[in-house]
């Protein structure tokens, strides 16, 4: 075999696709670095921009910048565009485009497009990303329609609550975390109205695609026979399960620290919030370094989850999390079936789960470690809890995003960039392309605990 036979086979699919998302990150730091884009007198260095643009390109929202007091008005669109890039999904985007112009999707395209979206064959991912399209881009309409309206009570112009009303809809819908405000949400901490809409939009954007897809098929009855999917069934109550127990949590543990002095129902509501945008979003409407630490190292653990798999977020995804709980529980009982919703969970999915969590914690203790020595001002929750939120695509941060150390920055980029493209994808790009053993040696017992 020739050397570039030889090349053209290591180039897998996997790393094909972490070659495009590497190629869009360079697009938008070129993007974030043309004339215009900064405000007048601002200076950004080159590392910032491309912090920013991996930022953007992962829809996390960590950034080593204000974005309001660095960005011009053509500045922000180019940070929405980058937002959309990622949201959609790299290979979204392009086939977006490549059906625009009547372009054939052959073979190798439609293999990215289903890696990109977690799905397991080919038949329908054309079909697939035309759905997706639609429907985000809806959803920010939709969102950015109705934000716009109430934000004109804040803002004296319709131009002014209009760009308001479109960045806010297309940040908590894509899960990017991008303010304009300097302040997140905390500004409209008072208004119920605003945070239960970014709240909905948050929540389309994290449960995942291939839900809201279904969720649609369902309503508009086209097919009678039509059952939801273990996978929607599955993502949807363990999302239920974790937004539900999460406000609880934080409510009772901040209910006589940080939310001492609110009134009931605006504990409830900063309870809430936090516990959905922890999953991936990052807005924020109370200042989250007030929060106890019991409080911050719980929203960590949220952050380390992530959102739901095909979707915006980030994080080892809710289905790993569910599977592993579900598994604990089955071998607790002696069994050896995972058995949910009348339905037997694949062995290979189970591999997988746990695969992609060990690898995540020793993703998140070896980024610890590194930045336990680079950035010596900052305590150990500061770091965990920003590693988190670069891992899950959040974007929260207790303030230590501004002062990290080159090699800091570095650290959190990659975590944003691994975080974006899925722990699966990463792993099958590093041990490229699988094969099976024509044989098998013989098996023998192994003591255990």
């Amino acid at each position: 075999m020739s050397f570039k036979q030889r090349e053209k086979r290591s180039i897998t699919p996997f790393r094909l696709l972490l070659t495009y998302y590497s190629f869009a990150i360079l697009i938008s730091y070129l993007l974030l670095r043309i004339p215009g884009v900064h405000l007048e007198g601002v200076n950004v260095s080159h590392l910032d921009s491309f912090f920013t643009a991996v930022s953007a390109v992962s829809v996390t929202g960590l950034t080593t910048v204000t974005v309001a007091e660095t960005y011009s008005s053509f500045g922000l669109a180019m940070i929405l565009l980058i937002l959309q890039f990622g949201a959609i999904g790299i290979m979204s985007i392009g086939t977006f485009l490549w059906l625009l112009f009547g372009r054939k999707i052959g073979m190798r395209e439609r293999q990215l497009i289903m890696i990109d979206h977690n799905q397991y064959n080919l038949s329908g991912v054309v079909a697939l990303i035309r759905q997706i399209t639609k429907l985000l881009f809806m959803i920010e309409f939709t969102g950015a329609f109705i934000l716009t309206i109430h934000f004109k009570r804040y803002f004296g112009t319709w131009e002014e609550a209009a760009i308001n009303g479109i960045f806010a809809s297309i940040s908590a819908t894509t899960n990017g975390g991008f303010d304009i405000t300097g302040m997140s949400l905390q500004p409209f901490h008072h208004d119920y109205f605003i945070q239960f809409v970014c709240m909905i939009l948050i929540f389309l954007g994290a449960i995942g695609f291939p839900v809201l897809i279904e969720v649609k098929t369902y309503l508009m009855k086209k097919d009678p026979s039509f059952r939801f999917s273990l996978f929607t069934k599955l993502t949807t109550v363990t999302y239920a399960a974790l937004f539900a127990f999460g406000s609880i949590v934080i409510f009772i543990i901040e209910a006589f620290q940080s939310f001492r002095g609110m009134r009931w129902h605006e504990a409830i509501f900063s309870a809430m919030f936090h516990s959905v945008s922890t999953r991936s979003a990052g807005l924020t409407t109370f200042d989250v370094t007030l929060f106890n630490e019991a409080t911050q190292l719980f929203m960590s653990v949220l952050m380390f989850i992530g959102a739901s798999p095909s979707s915006v977020g980030g994080g080892i995804r809710t289905t790993t999390f569910a599977i592993v709980i579900l598994f604990l529980i089955t071998f607790s009982r002696g069994q050896s079936d995972i058995q949910i919703f009348n339905r037997e969970i694949h062995l290979i999915d189970v591999y997988r789960s746990f695969a992609v969590l060990i690898f995540a914690i020793i993703m998140v203790i070896g980024a610890a470690m590194i930045l336990f020595i680079t950035e010596k001002q900052a305590t150990m929750i500061q770091v965990l809890f920003e590693i988190t939120s670069a891992f899950g695509t959040c974007g929260m941060s207790l303030g230590i995003t501004d002062d990290l150390t080159t090699f800091g920055k570095i650290v959190i980029m990659i975590l944003m960039f691994v975080g974006r493209v899925g722990l699966i994808s990463f792993l099958y790009s590093i041990g490229g392309s699988a094969s099976k053993k024509k044989y098998h040696y013989p098996k023998e017992r192994i003591i255990i605990g």
